[in-house]
């Protein structure tokens, strides 16, 4: 079966970027869309065609998918990446392709509906025998079934948004008299980000690790897992540095948790790339958490120990194509690092747009950057703040971190306030050095 011949990629920054690069190794042309500010990006110089479909908004432009179809329609695109964000895990935007017989190189729309809905995927994946956190069977009714759960599982809990993800629509609630604010506020903050207000109540579990596994299944069923990443360096639910494999699971874990993932894919009827994430708390307990419908942020670290290109895996598969390869036949090599550069204050995380002065990306061995800066480009106070993802790979943990240091002092980005500084003070305590870590880390060494 052939591969597409044109693929549009509804997206920007550096996973359009990113996403370019794949096709042209491929041999497939692209095409760029762009708002009316973002002429000058990256992305736009590198793909074969670009067009603008709007204003800076991204309800008027990247969220735009009457303006999405046109472009892809006129420059007669066969299919389109979502990259990640915006529309990627939107079921909608996935029909609308379907319909207008481009192909949507990503899950079915069925896979997408449910992975949207946490309480859903949570139930699905306890009839199959796939551990869960203790809590609602669904979506909350009402305060009160919010009470009886909280008494049954024991308080604190947490209330999450059922459409939710990056800690929005999310509280933690430690006794009876918090519930109701909490609820309101949780559900006000879902609506306003998702536009659905469904909350779900889990037992709240402090001091987890955050661990994903990801997948790839064919059209045919063919599924793999290419191992783990460990993401539970975050700042209020957002990942800030991921790698793979985990410094604490025991390879007795590890196959315990491969075989959860495939058994999640298997019935999920899930197609395409894919990541089946989990949580592990202080005693190795494992719990389902997610499932995320897209190539995801973290993928290069997977891709630097498994040597496979999981984008191009996404179009092959979405083409038709088998598995490039098979689960016994899969191996990782090494360790690798991902620090997410983002244009803003290294200690406050404050957004930090402008004009980039001097430029200079680290290389040599070992080192890898996804970016779409460069000397004289404007970061943009429209969109997300993430700049570039700085990619190391060694021999063991340790050599990743001795070389991610070594890039990190090299990286230099003038003109603007990037989050450098703050990946150089974690790269260097003594507790993440030696593994000590999970996703109250932050918090509690005050970085």
């Amino acid at each position: 079966m052939p591969l597409f011949r044109k693929v549009l990629i509804a997206n920007r920054g550096e996973i359009a970027v990113r996403v370019i690069r794949a096709c042209r190794e491929l041999g497939i042309k692209t095409v760029s869309i762009y708002s009316d500010v973002d002429r000058e990006s990256m992305h736009v110089k590198l793909a074969d065609e670009a067009i603008c479909i709007g204003p800076a908004r991204i309800s008027d432009s990247y969220l735009n998918i009457p303006s999405i179809l046109s472009a892809a329609e006129v420059t007669d695109s066969d299919a389109i990446h979502p990259g990640y964000g915006f529309l990627s895990e939107n079921p909608q935007f996935a029909e609308a392709c379907i319909k207008s017989r481009i192909a949507f190189i990503g899950p079915t729309t069925e896979n997408i509906r449910l992975g949207g809905n946490k309480a859903k995927a949570k139930q699905l994946m306890k009839r199959h025998g796939i551990p869960v956190i203790p809590g609602s069977d669904g979506q909350l009714s009402d305060k009160k079934t919010a009470i009886g759960i909280a008494k049954k599982i024991g308080f604190p809990i947490i209330l999450k948004a059922s459409a939710g993800g990056g800690g929005r629509g999310m509280r933690v609630v430690h006794d009876e008299m918090q519930l109701s604010q909490a609820l309101l506020a949780a559900e006000t903050e879902a609506l306003a980000s998702f536009g659905n207000g469904d909350l779900y109540v889990e037992k709240y579990i402090p001091n987890i690790r955050h661990i994903e596994v990801q997948i790839a299944v064919d059209k045919e069923g063919n599924a793999v897992h290419f191992g783990e990443r460990d993401c539970s360096v975050q700042r209020r639910h957002q990942k800030l540095i991921e790698e793979s494999p985990s410094p604490t699971l025991t390879d007795k874990l590890r196959e315990k948790l491969g075989k959860y993932a495939l058994k999640a894919a298997e019935a999920l009827r899930y197609k395409n790339i894919g990541t089946i994430e989990f949580i592990f708390d202080k005693d190795e307990n494992i719990f389902f958490m997610e499932i995320n419908t897209r190539i995801q942020v973290e993928h290069p670290v997977t891709e630097m120990v498994t040597g496979i290109d999981l984008v191009k895996e996404q179009i092959r598969i979405a083409s038709g194509l088998p598995l490039s390869i098979k689960q016994k036949n899969m191996r990782t090599k090494g360790h690798s690092i991902e620090c997410r550069i983002n244009a803003e204050d290294p200690f406050t995380f404050v957004p930090s747009p402008g004009k980039i002065g001097f430029y200079y990306q680290p290389g040599g061995p070992g080192v890898r950057v996804d970016t779409c800066i460069y000397s004289g480009y404007t970061i943009l106070s429209h969109y997300d703040s993430l700049i570039a993802k700085l990619i190391t790979h060694g021999c063991n943990r340790k050599e990743a971190i001795d070389r991610m240091l070594r890039a990190l002092n090299e990286y230099k980005i003038e003109g603007i306030k990037t989050t450098i500084p703050f990946h150089k003070t974690v790269l260097s305590n003594p507790d993440f050095i030696s593994g000590n870590f999970d996703t109250g880390y932050l918090e509690r060494v005050n970085v």
